[in-house]
């Protein structure tokens, strides 16, 4: 590993999880050789490279001539490289002609890429890169924890309160990132968007409203304004949870400010209103005239490797590369043209990734599924019922790096090769594209996700369009995105190489990359930003008498997304070596528990168990579970697969449960 200083991103800077990825590389866990089962209920076996590609396509044939074209699903991952999303998504329309496909990013920042569409008409993580975060007035993170998801980000935020910035952190836990907070708002999980129109309601009430901003470059501002006085401070006090005066200090410390930003994460997000929550957030900026200019504006914190790129070249359900509308017909005739097939040929939106698994192997659902970058029996919510249609399927293909739990239900598992094995970019959350570049000759026996899908396509009968030089596939996806929202096509793998990343959109050899955008114009037809002007509604599953607790999920500092990788780290496991059950200490009085018991932790959906860490940084209402592990302690197990209408979002992040002594669950469940 090299550090580079001066990469203005990190600084060359790494958390835990960045220093040891090199150890997944060369782990006795690695996939060294294809497999396959012979039969339902059978043992996975080695297999020819040539056996398991026949396999997979002749399945794969097999649910198109009995089922159609719809019957064959892929999902991905938000952790692929540019260039394999790209091909993913030209594979599954092209060489299986299916509408089915969408990806992992679809439960991470759907609900914020909703929102940013709607306000300001082009969805990127943040309109500015992150080294202008020190230099705004207050800053405003809402269900973000950077000091434990994105470590070398968190110097942005000691940098800022040095410069004289405020920083006010809101989150139902005392993370260690609200430890940096000047202003801390424990809210009752599910609350965030009352949050917000609690206090947009005092910047009014208060006279911290930007009217010339308002006026000049937004519109909806009346709707806007008349759904936050509908939320008045003793309405919101009672729904989040906040004592008034604490919520007047944010509105103060933020209407007053000079420059400000809002940075949503999961937690204001995974939910079945989370578009309208981040578009409340939006709707605060907005207000105070705290967007399209410098060191203010609202962002995403992204989630995944690759959050920002992978959702913007054709992986999603209802998407075409360049973050162009499948239901567009001038986005289908220009990529119908570039991949060189009519437009009819392209496949009309398919379901949403949640929806695509929750069908699998059912009538007019995927009855087989190739799968890429991804791990839905940790990840998905109501995850064991998603393990069961995993089993209903006819037919898994898995690409992997290690034989994760889902790859362990797969019919084909197929060796993939990784980040320092092969060339790719990847879009930050800035919207800067970066060239990651091979270190490594792959593991004999191990091929690329790009071989993959070429050598599926030539046995699906599409000999012509799938090459596996990630170069050439990143020079086709440039024309395919050219005139595009995300438009690529000034960028190449040279001006990568010779700079630090280049910003779309970039349109053209000679344009300079858009580092910050909006500061002259939103990216909407008449080029303002659109006040949101929604309102409070409560969560698709509030507590009651039979689970009168909140679960919200979320992630530890030494393991990431469904653990695949980082649980086979040694110096991980030391770290987290396991799931847990964080409480209050009252609550746990309360209930009779003490640290370290095996708790049971149940949901409409099912039961998971895990110790107990009693801890006085939560709310007495809420436990948190982290979601890194499968088996008994999964915390996905629990959670609700309610969507959010708009962006398809479930709501991972608030459930309603009881809690009680393993044991003592396990002798009433043999009473009864």
């Amino acid at each position: 590993m090299r550090e580079r200083p001066d990469f203005p991103v990190n600084r060359g800077a790494l958390c835990g999880k960045g220093r040891t990825a090199a150890a997944v590389l060369t782990s006795a866990a690695r996939l060294s050789t294809p497999l396959v089962r012979d039969r339902r209920g059978g043992e996975l076996r080695p297999a020819t490279w040539d056996e398991a590609l026949d396999r997979a396509a002749a399945g794969f044939d097999a649910a198109r001539t009995a089922y159609g074209p719809d019957a064959v699903g892929v999902f991905g991952g938000g952790g692929l490289t540019n260039e394999k999303a790209y091909q993913l998504g030209k594979f599954a329309r092209i060489a299986l002609g299916t509408a089915n496909i969408d990806y992992n990013g679809r439960f991470c920042m759907a609900s914020a890429a909703s929102a940013h569409q709607l306000a300001f008409g082009l969805d990127r993580g943040l309109p500015f890169p992150l080294q202008d975060i020190p230099g705004t007035d207050c800053l405003v993170l809402v269900g973000a924890n950077p000091a434990e998801t994105m470590p070398p980000a968190v110097r942005y935020l000691r940098e800022l309160r040095e410069r004289g910035g405020t920083l006010i952190v809101v989150d139902p836990r005392r993370t260690r990132t609200a430890e940096l907070a000047d202003l801390h708002l424990a809210n009752r999980p599910g609350s965030d968007l009352a949050l917000a129109l609690g206090l947009l309601h005092h910047v009014i009430a208060d006279g911290y409203v930007d009217d010339e901003f308002v006026a000049a470059r937004t519109t909806g501002w009346n709707g806007a304004r008349a759904a936050a006085m509908a939320h008045w401070p003793e309405r919101v006090e009672r729904l989040t949870g906040v004592p008034g005066p604490r919520l007047r200090e944010a509105a103060r410390l933020f209407g007053r400010a000079r420059t400000g930003m809002v940075l949503t994460a999961r937690g204001a997000e995974q939910h079945s209103k989370g578009t309208d929550t981040v578009g409340a957030w939006i709707d605060l900026c907005l207000a105070t005239g705290k967007a399209g200019r410098p060191y203010s504006g609202y962002g995403c914190l992204t989630g995944q490797g690759n959050g920002q790129g992978g959702r913007e070249h054709g992986q999603k359900a209802d998407q075409l590369p360049g973050y162009r509308s499948l239901e567009d017909p001038a986005a289908r005739a220009h990529v119908a043209g570039v991949w060189g097939v009519d437009p009819d040929r392209l496949p009309r939106p398919g379901r949403s990734a949640y929806e695509l698994l929750d069908t699998l192997g059912r009538e007019g659902g995927a009855r087989a599924l190739l799968l890429m970058g991804s791990n839905p029996v940790v990840s998905a919510p109501r995850a064991e019922h998603v393990t069961e249609r995993l089993h209903a399927l006819d037919l898994l293909v898995v690409s992997d790096l290690v034989l994760c739990e889902t790859a362990a239900l797969a019919d084909v598992v197929l060796p993939s090769a990784q980040w320092a094995e092969e060339t790719g970019t990847t879009t930050n959350l800035e919207g800067r594209v970066i060239l990651r570049q091979r270190a490594l000759r792959p593991p004999e026996g191990v091929r690329t996700d790009l071989w993959i899908l070429r050598e599926l396509a030539d046995r699906l009968g599409t000999h012509e369009g799938f090459p596996d030089d990630p170069e050439e596939v990143f020079e086709e996806l440039r024309r395919a995105s050219a005139g595009g929202p995300a438009d690529y096509s000034g960028i190449s793998y040279r001006r990568i190489r010779e700079t630090d990343g280049v910003f779309w959109p970039c349109p053209d050899d000679d344009h300079p990359g858009t580092p910050r955008l909006f500061l002259e114009r939103f990216a909407t037809p008449d080029g303002r930003a659109r006040f949101a002007a929604v309102t409070h509604r409560p969560a698709d599953e509030e507590p009651d008498a039979a689970f009168p607790l909140y679960l919200t999920t979320g992630r530890v500092l030494a393991q990431y997304q469904s653990g695949a990788q980082t649980r086979r780290v040694a110096a991980l496991n030391r770290a987290a070596p396991g799931p847990f059950v964080e409480l209050h200490p009252r609550l746990a009085r309360g209930l009779g528990i003490t640290e370290g018991d095996l708790l049971a932790v149940t949901s409409r959906r099912g039961t998971a168990v895990a110790p107990a860490r009693i801890t006085e940084t939560i709310r007495y209402d809420t436990v948190f579970m982290p979601f890194h592990w499968p088996g008994e302690g999964r915390a996905n197990t629990l959670t609700n697969p309610a969507l959010d209408p708009t962006s398809k979002m479930p709501e991972f992040k608030l459930c309603a449960v009881r809690v009680e002594r393993a044991q003592a669950q396990g002798a009433e469940r043999a009473a009864s």
